[in-house]
C-alpha cells in the first residue's frame, strides 16, 4: 500500500488519515482521502500523512489488518502525530483496540463530522441537535471510548457535549437523550405552527440542498442579500436560514438554506437533525446546488439524492443548479432541468429566478 506525506505549515493537532474500502474494485482512494483531508482542515487539524487499505477480510478487533496497524503506528512515531482518523465507522472496542496499539487518540469519520458540527452550530436548536447526535453516536461506543479516554484528553473528536460525557454511564446518557428529544420536539411544534401559517397565506417554500461546500449559502446571499456566513469549508454553515424572496407581483417564496450533505453521513446525524431536515421534506421546490467544477460532481449528486430519499423528499419537484461555472476549464453538456450559474459572480441568477417562477406559479 502507498503512503503519502504532507507538509505541515503550522503547529496544530497532527493527524494521520486512513482510507478504507471493503473489497472494492477500482476504488479511487485519492478522492476519498482528499475529502477526509478537507474535513480535517475544517476541524482545525494538520494532516501530516495518509495511507489506505482495501479490506478483503475484516479483523473484528481492529477492522484493519495487523500490517496496516503497524504501518500506522510507525507513521504516528515518524510524524509525532496526536490523532489517527479512520475513514469509516468503528465500534467502541475497535477504537479502543487501535488506540492501544498506535498509542494515540483514534477517531472515526463520523466522530470527526460530529466534531465539526459541534464547533459550527450557532443557534440553540442547532446546538441541541448536535448534542443529541453526539450522544446517540457515542452511546453504543461509550465503553470503548472510555477505556481509551486517557489518550483522548480533549481536542478534535471530543469537543462539544462529548467532552463532558466520556465518564458517564449509559443510563445517564439515555436520560440526556430523552431530555434533548423533548426539547427538540417543542421546537418542532413551533415550526409546525409557523408552517401552517405559511400554508394559510399560501406562501411557497423553496429549499436549497446540495453536497457540502457546493455553494448553497453563497447562492442564498446572492439571490436574497441574506448576509449569512459562507466560506470555502465543508459545513461552513450548519443552522437553517430562511429568507423571503420576491419574484414578481404576488410571487413571494420563502427560501430555506439547509445543512450540506456528505457521503457516509452518520445515521445519528439524520436522526438528530430530523426536525431541521423536515424543512427540506416540506418544501414545494428543491434547488439542488451542484459544484460543477468538482470532477466528482456526479457521485455527489447521487449522495444528495440518496439522503433526500431517506428523509422522504425525493418526490419533490427539483431544479438542478450547476454552480461555479466560472471555475470551469472544460466544456460540458447541460442536461435537462438544469440551470448553470455562478453564485459568486451573479451569472445565471435571473434565469434561475425565472425557472423558479415557471415551476411554482405557471
Amino acid at each position: 500500500m502507498k503512503t503519502k506525506t504532507h507538509k505541515t505549515e503550522q503547529e496544530k493537532e497532527k493527524a494521520i488519515i486512513v482510507g478504507v474500502a471493503f473489497n472494492k474494485i477500482g476504488v479511487n482512494f485519492e478522492n476519498e482521502l482528499d475529502e477526509l483531508s478537507s474535513l480535517c482542515y475544517t476541524a482545525g487539524l494538520e494532516v501530516v500523512a495518509s495511507t489506505y487499505q482495501n479490506i478483503k477480510e475484516q479483523n473484528a478487533s481492529t477492522l484493519l489488518g495487523s500490517g496496516k496497524i503497524d504501518e500506522i503506528k510507525q507513521l504516528v512515531k515518524n510524524f509525532s502525530a496526536q490523532v489517527v482518523i479512520i475513514d469509516c465507522e468503528l465500534s467502541g472496542s475497535q477504537i479502543n483496540n487501535i488506540s492501544q496499539i498506535v498509542e494515540v487518540k483514534v477517531i472515526d469519520r463520523s466522530m470527526l463530522i460530529l466534531d465539526i458540527f459541534a464547533n459550527r452550530a450557532t443557534t440553540n436548536e442547532g446546538r441541541l441537535q448536535v448534542r443529541l447526535a453526539q450522544l446517540k453516536y457515542s452511546l453504543p461506543r461509550i465503553n470503548g471510548i472510555s477505556n481509551s479516554s486517557g489518550r483522548f484528553g480533549g481536542g478534535v473528536g471530543m469537543r462539544g457535549p462529548g467532552e463532558t460525557k466520556l465518564e458517564m454511564n449509559k443510563r445517564v446518557i439515555r436520560e440526556d437523550i430523552l431530555k434533548l428529544e423533548k426539547e427538540i420536539s417543542k421546537l418542532k411544534q413551533q415550526r409546525t405552527i409557523q408552517k401552517s401559517e405559511r400554508k394559510k397565506n399560501r406562501v411557497k417554500q423553496v429549499a436549497i440542498v446540495g453536497y457540502t461546500n457546493a455553494g448553497k449559502s453563497t447562492l442564498m446571499n446572492t439571490i436574497t442579500k441574506a448576509g449569512i456566513y459562507a466560506d470555502d469549508l465543508l459545513f461552513a454553515t450548519l443552522d437553517t436560514t430562511s429568507r423571503t424572496l420576491w419574484l414578481g407581483e404576488n410571487k413571494k417564496v420563502v427560501l430555506v438554506d439547509t445543512v450540506g450533505f456528505i457521503d457516509k453521513l452518520p445515521h445519528a446525524f439524520i436522526q438528530a437533525f430530523n426536525a431541521t431536515l423536515e424543512e427540506t421534506a416540506d418544501a414545494d421546490l428543491l434547488l439542488h446546488v451542484v459544484d460543477i467544477s468538482d470532477r466528482n460532481y456526479k457521485d455527489k449528486i447521487e449522495v444528495v439524492n440518496g439522503v433526500l430519499k431517506e428523509i422522504g423528499a425525493d418526490k419533490i419537484p427539483m431544479i438542478y443548479v450547476y454552480n461555479k461555472v466560472d471555475k470551469l476549464s472544460r466544456p460540458f453538456e447541460l442536461p435537462e432541468n438544469t440551470v448553470p450559474i455562478s453564485a459568486k459572480t451573479n451569472y445565471g441568477i435571473e434565469v434561475l429566478k425565472e425557472r423558479i417562477v415557471e415551476k411554482l406559479f405557471e
